[in-house]
């Protein structure tokens, strides 16, 4: 069994500071960590265009990018609803809200935007009339994400939601000539959902507006080696807590998951593989087969304090 752990490493300066409430809020975790091979692997967002989290799911199901793909193109064949053919290059569309901020533009993803079916239906609707003469083509929609077709001529690598959520639009918004007409299409959407009954609805009672759509993909299934995820188990407690830094609602989501998740099955005798992901760092952590007494030489418990946080 693995659990996965969204959220869970904190930057080392941080880390350091939260091992008393580590220890207090999660004792089963810790004692696990304790009795662990650990395996860090160091990520980085900008060339694989996805969060760590998605990172990780990507390279266990064995997704291999092609020539000038980057690993976030993956998410579209993985994400896409309905019946796709292996050797199909998904691109999807997902449905974000924009704002300006003193770096440029921030983006909030579709599951930070809460939007209903209805409103994506009233949304695609009226996309319609833009999409031919863009070059693109509207295909299925979803609650959240839409499929698209881009031109032949379209080779923009393309982030993940999630990861452009962590930095800003700017770094991330596609500056190729091929994507000019997609750049376009995007500012004429803006300006059609700026007072769309939807979004004049929504706004009324304090929801941000859906203003805009983020285009990412380009992968086929037959990229991946399986699509099982076997007995994998995510828990995105932490996750929410951990963007916003809100340091004790991540000790509480943690006190949360020891009492329905760790401890449960450490009353069952099961000793999970973990996986904890963080901005820049996967840690994957297998249980050890030492002999019992090696567990308690000198220095042994302390030993993942190295990667927890590490010192520079």
């Amino acid at each position: 069994m693995q659990i996965v752990l969204p959220g869970a490493l904190p930057e080392p300066g941080v880390a350091r500071q939260l091992i008393p409430f580590l220890q207090e809020s999660a004792p089963t975790l810790v004692r696990w960590m304790q009795t662990a091979r650990a395996h860090v692997q160091q990520a980085d967002p900008l060339t694989t265009g996805c969060t760590t989290y998605e990172q990780w799911r990507l390279d266990s199901l064995g997704f291999r990018p092609h020539a000038g793909q980057m690993l976030a193109a993956g998410l579209a064949p993985l994400w896409a609803e309905g019946d796709i053919a292996a050797d199909e290059a998904v691109w999807l569309a997902e449905l974000v809200h924009v704002s300006p901020s003193r770096d440029g533009a921030i983006l909030l993803p579709a599951n930070d935007v809460h939007i209903k079916t209805e409103e994506s239906a009233a949304l695609f609707q009226s996309a319609q009339d833009l999409f031919p003469d863009s070059g693109f083509e509207l295909m299925t929609p979803g609650r959240t994400r839409w499929r698209v077709q881009p031109p032949s001529s379209f080779q923009s690598r393309c982030a993940s939601p999630s990861q452009v959520a962590l930095t800003s639009v700017n770094a991330w918004w596609p500056q190729e000539d091929s994507a000019r007409p997609w750049r376009r299409l995007v500012n004429e959407l803006q300006m059609l959902w700026f007072d769309h009954e939807v979004n004049l609805t929504r706004q009324e009672v304090g929801l941000p507006p859906i203003n805009s759509l983020w285009l990412f993909g380009g992968a086929s299934l037959d990229q991946f080696e399986t699509l099982e995820t076997g007995d994998a188990q995510a828990h995105d407690d932490l996750l929410k807590p951990f963007l916003a830094q809100d340091w004790s609602s991540w000790s509480d989501a943690l006190a949360h998951l020891e009492r329905t998740v760790f401890a449960s099955l450490d009353g069952q005798g099961a000793r999970p593989d973990l996986i904890l992901t963080g901005t820049d760092r996967i840690v994957k952590l297998t249980p050890a087969t030492w002999q019992r007494w090696t567990r308690w030489m000198p220095g042994r418990q302390n030993t993942w304090r190295n990667w927890w946080s590490p010192q520079d």
